[in-house]
């Protein structure tokens, strides 16, 4: 299965972040089909080939958690924002009463 996530490079302590589409069994910095975008956290600065990203939307690809939210703030895509991964969401109607 594809997956369009982000790929970490850089020095230590200064991030850039590709926006990559690779295969889900890949190692996170193994190997890529395509770059579709890059973003710089230190500058706030993104650009992203959105006609690449619906592309690959189209042809079943599947977005990480993180890059779904980053693509809706860049509005490439819209929807909504999901939960970070790996953490539960609990109501307060669930929680034990003491």
């Amino acid at each position: 299965m594809l997956k369009i996530r982000f790929q970490r490079f850089g020095k230590k302590n200064m991030p850039h972040y590709r926006l990559v589409i690779a295969e889900s069994h890949r190692a996170a910095k193994g190997k890529f089909l395509e770059v579709l975008g890059h973003y710089d956290p230190r500058k706030k600065t993104a650009a992203i080939a959105k006609e690449k990203v619906l592309h690959w939307i189209s042809k079943g690809a599947q977005v990480s958690d993180t890059a779904h939210n980053f693509l809706i703030k860049q509005q490439v895509i819209k929807g909504k924002k999901v939960a970070k991964h790996g953490v539960p969401e609990k109501k307060a109607a669930e929680a034990p009463a003491a």
